[in-house]
């Protein structure tokens, strides 16, 4: 069962699981956009197929808060807010410590490869620009606020990784993750004007029981309270 955080005429906004696919792929997963449509048709009765505008995406292992469009009107209207900076995106990730400087600001260049599904810092690739915060740390592991000025393919695994503080867990860019590890990067806050209301709209997902994210339940806790 999808966890619906908030549902209108216009916007569906949940929590994507970790491990599962934002839309159909190679995989046959079931995957989110298809497992949203069919709730629709349930919920509303609707004959055939409902719509649902993918508008902004997750990797595959990435958990947390997503907004999915309605109608077609909404989904140009919230595509063209991503497309100008108007929206924002902010994230929680783990990562290896290693001294990571208190807060900062990154810009890169990254070029996907899309033959291996990886992302590389290279001077033909496209900016990438991105904020974040220490906000407590422990065991060599450092809990951190990413706030996105661009969304880029794997962004901020590889703008972390490439500075030697790679994402716990992450079997892509991190080369001393274990198998099996979950990778540690949770999509925590959206915030947007409503396509059709034009009211500020803002959410915030919290990973309460994945690790190593219960290591900091105490600031978890408080980020919630925001």
């Amino acid at each position: 069962m999808i966890d619906i955080i908030y549902e209108d005429n216009h916007c569906l906004i949940v929590n994507k699981p970790c491990n599962m696919p934002m839309q159909a792929d190679s995989s046959k997963d079931q995957d989110l956009l298809s497992a949203l449509k069919e709730y629709l048709v349930q919920k509303y009765h609707k004959p055939g197929t409902a719509y649902l505008g993918l508008v902004h995406r997750l990797d595959r292992p990435v958990g947390g808060i997503c907004i999915f469009a309605k109608t077609s009107k909404a989904a140009g209207r919230l595509s063209k807010q991503i497309s100008e900076h108007h929206f924002t995106k902010e994230y929680l990730a783990i990562v290896i410590d290693n001294s990571l400087a208190e807060k900062g600001e990154w810009h890169d260049r990254l070029l996907k490869d899309q033959r291996t599904n990886t992302t590389v810092i290279d001077p033909k690739g496209k900016e990438a620009i991105l904020h974040y915060q220490v906000l407590s740390r422990q065991k060599n592991l450092a809990l951190v606020k990413v706030k996105l000025k661009t969304g880029r393919s794997h962004q901020i695994r590889v703008q972390f990784a490439s500075r030697h503080h790679p994402l716990y867990g992450d079997q892509r860019y991190n080369h001393d993750a274990k198998k099996g590890e979950q990778i540690a990067l949770w999509s925590y806050k959206i915030g947007f004007d409503h396509p059709t209301l034009r009211e500020k709209m803002t959410f915030i997902s919290i990973p309460d029981d994945q690790y190593p994210f219960t290591l900091f339940k105490e600031v978890l806790a408080c980020l919630k309270e925001e």
